[in-house]
């Protein structure tokens, strides 16, 4: 008679048991693989957003929009200004914060948009941010501006040190003017308040990063604390009170802050 092979079933145990370990070991990696995928799409999406900006300024007299002066006509929030040269609403968010919170979405993961009220185009939604220094609005636009402001406002990419002045960013919000004494969240993903707008772009979503692009168009990862020390205006302060320089230490850092590279 011939003798019939096959696996016991021990033998099958132990085989899906060191399919098991494997999985074990190898999804973390999958995971943090997929997780640095996203942030490349990020970086990539950031250097388009880069791109659109210099075509806008060219067309404009080197001149970036306005932004929000309120319900008159010519408000003009940066991803509207940029209509005309992007289709694809996706191309507004970072791959790793697509869920607007009207959605259930939630920082540090959430994105801004749909609105109900008057300040977004109706199914508008993202999760970049605007450094709000850098847009042109007078006083005499509208609402949010002062001759103080307006004085410390960027207005252009054509300035000294672009490479220090950031543009566009991961965000909360659709924009921000940070100030050096803006005192960071209290937790990661904690909602902006109107007192730290540095809040909005202080957004654990790369591993201590975010990512953004700068006046000179290049586009790179951006520490959390690194925020602090980059010049969102013209006479904004790099060694101001949560710098190095300023005198902070890791302990002055909110406790989930204080593994991250300082600055």
């Amino acid at each position: 008679m011939r003798k019939q092979v096959g696996f016991t079933l021990i033998e099958l145990l132990v085989v899906i048991a060191i399919i098991a370990l494997l999985l074990a070991i190898l999804m973390p990696a999958m995971a943090r693989v997929r997780k640095q995928g996203r942030a490349v799409v990020c970086q990539a999406n950031l250097k388009q957003w880069g791109l659109i900006f210099s075509l806008y300024t060219d067309d404009y007299n080197g001149l970036f929009q306005k932004g929000w002066v309120g319900r008159k006509e010519g408000s003009l929030w940066w991803m509207d200004a940029a209509r005309l040269y992007y289709k694809i609403d996706d191309f507004r968010c970072c791959p790793e914060a697509t869920k607007p919170y009207t959605e259930g979405g939630k920082p540090p993961f959430g994105a801004w948009g749909r609105d109900p009220g008057t300040f977004l185009t109706k199914g508008d939604f993202g999760s970049y941010g605007i450094n709000g220094w850098v847009e042109t609005r007078h006083p005499m636009d509208g609402v949010g501006s002062s001759e103080e402001n307006y004085r410390l406002r960027w207005k252009t990419p054509h300035v000294s040190g672009a490479a220090q002045v950031p543009l566009l960013l991961d965000a909360q919000w659709i924009d921000g003017w940070p100030s050096p004494n803006n005192a960071p969240p209290d937790f990661d993903g904690e909602r902006w308040n109107g007192q730290s707008n540095m809040v909005r772009f202080c957004l654990n979503r790369h591993n201590g990063n975010v990512n953004g692009v700068f006046l000179d168009w290049s586009v790179r990862k951006i520490g959390l604390k690194e925020l602090w020390v980059l010049k969102w205006h013209r006479e904004y302060n790099t060694a101001g009170a949560w710098t190095k320089l300023g005198g902070v230490t890791p302990e002055n850092w909110p406790e989930w802050m204080r593994g991250f590279k300082d600055y």
